[in-house]
Order: structure tokens, then sequence, then C-alpha cells
């Protein structure tokens, strides 16, 4: 692991215990690991398994990839088309130059969009 990715992962940790208030035995016991292995793990002697880190996940209640961001939340919109996009133009034309950029855009159907 990227030792400032792993630093930041660690203080992570340390937030989410003081703004949950628990304690290192609480989140040693969620890990599945003594209070002395946590407390080496929190100095960086030993190294946080990702195994770990998803029993800290279930036992939060929160997604991994919350934990690594925190405070921040990940969030994936599942139906978002990146490639779609919608913009909205306003000009302001004469009449008959308006005319004549509503036939450039839309051709000969220009009568009939007009018309609905």
């Amino acid at each position: 692991m990227d030792n400032d990715f792993y630093t930041n992962l660690l203080a992570n940790i340390v937030k989410i215990m003081r703004d949950r208030h628990l304690t290192q035995a609480t989140v040693a016991n969620y890990l599945k690991t003594s209070p002395s292995q946590f407390s080496k793990i929190l100095k960086g002697d030993v190294k946080l398994s990702f195994t770990q880190l998803s029993n800290l996940a279930t036992n939060l209640s929160m997604p991994e990839i919350d934990i690594i961001t925190y405070p921040e939340k990940y969030y994936k919109h599942e139906n978002a088309e990146p490639d779609q996009v919608e913009a909205i133009l306003q000009i302001k034309l004469k009449k008959d130059k308006k005319d004549q950029v509503l036939k450039l855009v839309f051709g000969d159907k220009n009568i009939e969009i007009l018309n609905r």
C-alpha cells in the first residue's frame, strides 16, 4: 500500500472512533484482533489487512470505501449516463433571423415543430 494512503486510512479510523465515541478495545473487537494488536496497527508497526478493514466496515454498518474516504461518502449514481449532456441555449433574434436559425437547426421539419 502507498504509505500516504495507509496513513490517511489509519487517520480516518481514528476520526471514526472519535466521532462515534468508540474505544480502542471496541474497534479491536470489530477488527477481530486484540487491543494490543490494534495499538500496533495504529502505530504502524503492524499492517491492517483488507479482511480486518472489511470486518470494521461490517461492524460500523458502512462500506469499506466510506472508511477510506471518511468523512466523505462515496456515491455512485447507478443510472448516470456520463456521455449524455443536457444543454440549454437561449439566443435573442429578430423574427427573420429566428426563422433562418430554426430552418438551419431543424431543416424542413421546422414548420412541424413550430405548429405543435
